[in-house]
């Protein structure tokens, strides 16, 4: 029974990585180094979680505060942090998507191991997990996607790197405040209101995915190969 509890709890992240991962058109990433964001994210839970409950014993659970500063606010700083000092400057970051897998594999990893805790801690029914996979999984993976896009752009546009840095802090953490906000304190009409923000989320993802593997230098060196 546990075993299939803990399956499922991973499957949804795991699927999103692939997803993910295979969306990259030109010069896929080192398995290993996606796999190494991975892991990272799904180590800082239990950190983070200890520092979140911290926060609240110590100064209260004020539902703006919590989601803006004390959930948001922390972890795509700690994100942010962690992907810019381990890769954005890695000779494997060569082209604007990989901005994206990075920090897709970061987010990801942070919330199947948050899945997971959950599922054991909480679970309910299999129906409770597709939930957590349609709506934080998914969400997390998606605040990847705005993070590693801005990134992206920032690595390959110099002159406005400073820019797109601020960009992909504060965007992402704006949209996971909002996120953590909505479950927080819309008690009766959350859904009707998370459902329009999910499709939002999904429909710029997308978008994202598509314009940065646009930009992709290897696209012109494929075409140049096919004549």
């Amino acid at each position: 029974m546990w075993l299939s509890i803990v399956i499922a709890a991973i499957a949804p992240g795991i699927s999103l990585l692939c997803y993910f991962y295979l969306k990259d058109k030109y010069e896929a990433e080192p398995i290993s180094m996606v796999a190494r964001l991975f892991i990272f994210g799904a180590i800082l839970v239990f950190p983070l979680m200890v520092i979140q409950r911290a926060l609240v014993l110590g100064f209260g659970e004020n539902h703006f505060v919590f989601s803006f500063i004390y959930s948001a606010g922390i972890e795509e700083c700690v994100k942010f942090l962690i992907i810019y000092f381990v890769i954005y400057k890695h000779v494997y970051f060569d082209e604007p998507y990989d901005g994206i897998i990075y920090a897709v594999a970061f987010s990801l990893g942070f919330a199947t191991l948050e899945n997971v805790i959950y599922a054991l801690v909480d679970f309910s029914s299999f129906s409770h997990l597709l939930f957590r996979a349609f709506l934080p999984v998914s969400a997390h993976a998606l605040f990847g996607v705005f993070m590693g896009y801005q990134l992206g752009k920032a690595k390959f546009n110099p002159a406005k790197e400073r820019i797109y840095l601020r960009r992909a802090l504060i965007i992402p953490l704006i949209f996971h405040g909002i996120f953590d906000f909505i479950l927080l304190d819309f008690k009766a009409s959350w859904l009707w209101i998370m459902l329009p923000l999910m499709l939002l989320l999904w429909y710029f993802g997308l978008k994202m995915l598509n314009n940065a593997n646009e930009r992709s230098p290897f696209r012109a060196v494929q075409r140049e190969e096919k004549f």
